[in-house]
């Protein structure tokens, strides 16, 4: 991010009623528009963790985070510039029940509408483009999926400074924080399975995100470092049960390990390999690639991939 922008991010948030596809539009009481919903990051928020923030506070409705639908940018009367990051965000029935919008001073209404009536509502090109984008990943047939995080552990105390096994290796200070940073934005994507390699660094990584999902760290060392320079570890049996599953998920290893999960991903979906594998792969300590998957047809390849940088 630079300083001179605004930063902001929303969604395109739909659903399936009665076989149609609805998207949801917000009716803006000052400006008098019809928009997606979207609002500014806050100190210390993550585009993703915003997006869903925004969501939820003007609409009433708690989503978790799809795939990517594009960034508009535009000049404010500041004459500072604008850039919004957009990604689709499926409402349950339940979401929408649960919700509790009122109108306000900010949201006159709330109008479901068919997705592609909605081009013509919308007040301004750029939201206009954002849903184009979401509409042409509905004709491409992917609207449902499911993401798999692949993180790598948060920074870890050096090897010098060391006198352990290495396995044993605990988290720097920095690592702590960063183990604590990524909870909100994998809260974002909706991750709801925790796997890491049995390295301690791995585990104390995940360790706070389990906590607030309050589901146990499932511990393997299939994607661990000493089983990857042993020549005995197997991200493929790993993989491929969590894209049979179809359900979000962190998978969180080791440097060395990362290119061959996401080899395995690649593989285990018909993907076309490609160098985009080795950039998703190559991450800071910290760092996380959300490769997100069609939940209907798996099969059909890798549908996007965000790579999200280290916070703290």
């Amino acid at each position: 991010m630079t300083e001179t922008a605004v930063y902001a991010a929303g969604g395109v948030v739909w659903r399936m009623l009665d076989g149609k596809l609805l998207v949801l539009a917000i009716h803006r009481t000052k400006y008098r528009d019809v928009t997606l919903p979207k609002g500014k990051v806050d100190p210390g928020e993550t585009l993703a963790e915003t997006a869903v923030r925004e969501i939820h506070e003007e609409t009433g409705i708690r989503v978790h985070l799809g795939v990517p639908v594009g960034i508009s940018k535009y000049r404010l009367p500041s004459k500072r510039t604008k850039i919004v990051h957009y990604w689709s965000a499926q409402a349950t029935e339940k979401a929408i029940r649960e919700s509790a919008f009122v109108p306000n001073r900010e949201i006159a209404a709330l109008e479901w509408m068919p997705a592609r009536k909605a081009l013509g509502k919308l007040s301004y090109p750029v939201d206009v483009e954002i849903l184009e984008n979401f509409l042409r990943l509905v004709d491409d047939g992917v609207l449902e999926t499911f993401p798999l995080v692949v993180l790598r552990h948060a920074k870890a105390t050096p090897r010098e400074d060391w006198s352990g096994e290495d396995a044993a290796r605990t988290l720097a200070p920095r690592g702590k924080k960063q183990a604590k940073a990524i909870v909100g934005p994998l809260r974002a994507f909706g991750v709801r399975r925790v796997y890491s390699s049995d390295a301690v660094r791995c585990v104390d990584t995940v360790a706070p995100l389990a906590k607030a999902l309050r589901r146990d760290i499932r511990r393997t060392a299939a994607i661990s470092q000493d089983a990857w320079d042993a020549g005995t570890a197997d991200a493929r049996t790993l993989v491929g049960t969590r894209v049979r599953a179809r359900k979000p998920a962190v998978l969180c290893s080791h440097r060395p390990v990362l290119p061959d999960v996401m080899h395995e991903i690649a593989l285990a979906t018909g993907t076309v390999k490609g160098s985009y594998l080795g950039a998703a792969s190559s991450l800071e300590p910290g760092a996380f690639s959300v490769v997100h998957l069609s939940a209907t047809n798996p099969g059909s390849g890798i549908v996007a991939i965000e790579t999200h940088a280290p916070q703290v």
